[in-house]
């Protein structure tokens, strides 16, 4: 029940911020997008710069890991290194991310109890360090369209298994504009601005269209 008495002008503890999470990207590497099969490739990558690029705006604490790099999966994306220039990338053998030591301190050293999760496969290298931290006490995030499996169905299935378990299915657009949040957010709107003419598409070209039109300064 409602007590309108406590209601305010106050954001729901829920949201993502700038100061409570982390953003941790699994195993975007070429072998990993050569047998992925749920969605379109391009846009993957796509979503995944566009993700990063907004971690990287609001100064959210990244973590990047890689899964057999020099023996079969290859490097990380370049696209996606090139974001966060001399940053670790820590490389691993095990499936499961969080069943790597490097990799679990690197998100503890974050301090963030909410964590954003991207990843390919889904239905593996997503999943399955996405329920453990889940079970640890974690908020886990994870944002299906810079995820990919290997099937629709295997994409599919990974996201409600998630879903059941209380991982909140995200996508990458969803992260940016949860982060800025308010317009009037002068010191991040033309960054914010700029990954979404960069990345967001037919939204972004609408931004195009509306600074040329109303001026640099239109919102949203």
């Amino acid at each position: 029940m409602v007590d309108i008495a406590q209601v305010t002008a106050a954001p729901s503890p829920d949201l993502l911020t700038p100061d409570n999470c982390a953003v941790l990207f699994v195993d975007h590497q070429p072998q990993m997008f050569f047998g992925t099969g749920s969605g379109d490739r391009t846009a993957i990558i796509n979503a995944t710069v566009g993700l990063a690029k907004a971690a990287r705006v609001f100064g959210v604490p990244t973590v990047l890991s890689t899964v057999a790099a020099e023996s079969f999966s290859g490097p990380l994306m370049p696209q996606l290194a090139d974001v966060f220039p001399g940053q670790e990338i820590i490389d691993r053998s095990t499936m499961n991310a969080w069943e790597d030591t490097a990799f679990v301190e690197a998100v503890k050293a974050t301090g963030r109890k909410k964590l954003v999760i991207a990843g390919l496969w889904t239905e593996v290298c997503v999943v399955l360090p996405a329920l453990s931290a889940l079970a640890q006490g974690y908020e886990v995030y994870v944002v299906t369209d810079a995820s990919g499996g290997v099937s629709p169905q295997a994409h599919e299935h990974a996201v409600q298994r998630m879903v059941q378990a209380g991982v909140v299915p995200v996508t990458w657009v969803q992260v940016l504009l949860e982060l800025q949040r308010d317009w009037a957010r002068q010191e991040t709107y033309m960054p914010v601005m700029d990954v979404v003419k960069e990345h967001g598409g037919t939204y972004g070209l609408g931004v195009v269209y509306a600074q040329s039109v109303i001026g640099e300064h239109a919102a949203g």
